[in-house]
């Protein structure tokens, strides 16, 4: 059954042109065409919904392990509140998926996958963490995700919330828990347009 995301209506009330993308239905395009889409985010500010992507969570006293264990960089080297790009390998060197680190804690992850992968991830992860002392939590269907691109980026976002989200305080690859427009959200600074970026991560 292909899913929705908490925005479905609102893409298509703006005339999107949906189409069905790992599982869900996604907007590829809106009326006024990618290339109008692609100059407000080089020069002002673009709103995607990334909410197909797959979050699981990772907690207790492996955590650590297990992340060094299906990861390719030094999870070690993260601090509370910093986020790390890396990979997961089989064991002859192919790579199962690219994905997002997140430390929460020092017992406590999060790792973001993409979405055409979230069962296949999913597996593997279970599969590596057998024996460990760990919980593995897969909240994908749970999460709401957007990605807020562009040089506008942070003007919009410091609008909408109390954080200090400035430059020298939430740096690149860095993350902050706070609310965003009342709701309770993980404010993360990782953009992939080439453009200043936030993403918030929201139950609900």
């Amino acid at each position: 059954m292909v899913k929705t995301t908490k925005f479905t209506e609102i893409h298509k009330s703006l005339g999107a042109k949906m189409v069905e993308f790992a599982g869900f239905v996604m907007p590829i395009q809106y009326p006024k065409g990618i290339i109008h889409e692609h100059n407000i985010v080089r020069e002002n500010v673009g709103v995607f919904d990334v909410s197909h992507m797959g979050e699981f969570e990772v907690n207790g006293q492996d955590a650590l392990a297990f992340v060094q264990k299906i990861t390719t960089n030094d999870a070690s080297k993260l601090v509370h509140g910093q986020v790390q790009y890396s990979a997961m390998c089989y064991q002859d060197g192919g790579i199962v998926d690219d994905l997002l680190v997140y430390r929460i804690a020092d017992d406590s992850f999060m790792l973001v996958v993409n979405g055409a992968n979230i069962d296949k991830d999913w597996a593997w992860c279970q599969e590596n963490a057998k024996g460990m002392n760990l919980k593995l939590d897969n909240f994908s269907d749970d999460i709401n995700l957007l990605a807020i691109q562009g040089p506008a980026a942070r003007e919009v976002v410091q609008k909408l919330t109390d954080e200090d989200i400035s430059d020298d305080v939430l740096k690149y690859y860095n993350f902050k828990f706070g609310k965003v427009a009342g709701c309770d959200m993980l404010i993360s600074r990782t953009g992939y347009t080439g453009e200043l970026g936030y993403e918030l991560y929201f139950r609900g």
